[in-house]
């Protein structure tokens, strides 16, 4: 009994442990979600979950007909964002500044990643300038971690965005195309993927 309720305890206290350390707090990062579940997000939920706090993105039991996502309820104009991804197989990514459409889909930029290529990039979804920015070769192809948790950063301050990947910067693009939207995660269309996401946190800045 003591044994249990020792596991217990180490496993309530893991749940409840803070994304954010005390140095990230003090400069004014804050968790960008609970840890328990989707309330701050809209996405179908069927395809995505929180596990042990850990936000689990899948395709396996629902082929889908075009990409969705998981969408943050604020809008957010100049920040800085971490979080670890994890990427089973498949393609990826994070928007950002984006533009919130029907049915779970968004346009606008995208900070990519896809198994085996475009970590780092930084992509145009649903638009028309394709990758403007190609932060895989020579950069992030260096540092990624297949199929384990990758740090992933992305600073958008007025027209200046950079997108970091495990500590090395991959992308820099100067864009004032739009300067506030959504945050959302990407599950896209084709084989059956898989993605991970956790230890999300944000500065929001002036």
């Amino acid at each position: 009994m003591k044994i249990v309720s020792l596991l217990l305890v180490a496993v309530l206290g893991a749940a409840g442990q803070s994304v954010v350390s005390p140095e990230e707090k003090k400069d004014g990062f804050q968790s960008l979600y609970n840890r328990r579940n989707l309330r701050q997000w809209k996405g179908d939920r069927r395809l995505w979950r929180v596990n042990n706090g850990v936000i689990v993105g899948s395709t396996d039991d629902l082929q889908i007909p075009g990409n969705t996502f998981l969408i943050h309820k604020k809008e957010v104009g100049n920040f800085h964002l971490k979080l670890q991804v994890k990427l089973r197989n498949g393609n990826s990514g994070i928007q950002f500044r984006s533009e919130e459409l029907p049915d779970f889909v968004v346009r606008g930029l995208q900070a990519d990643m896809a198994e085996g290529n475009w970590w780092g990039s930084i992509y145009d979804e649903k638009g028309k300038r394709g990758v403007i920015v190609n932060g895989w070769t020579g950069k992030a192809e260096k540092v990624v971690k297949p199929e384990d948790w990758n740090d992933y950063e992305i600073l958008a301050n007025g027209d200046s965005i950079t997108l970091k990947l495990n500590g090395v910067v991959t992308a820099e693009l100067k864009d004032s195309s739009r300067t506030r939207g959504v945050l959302a995660l990407q599950l896209h269309r084709g084989p059956a993927m898989k993605v991970y996401f956790r230890n999300m946190r944000i500065k929001r800045l002036p």
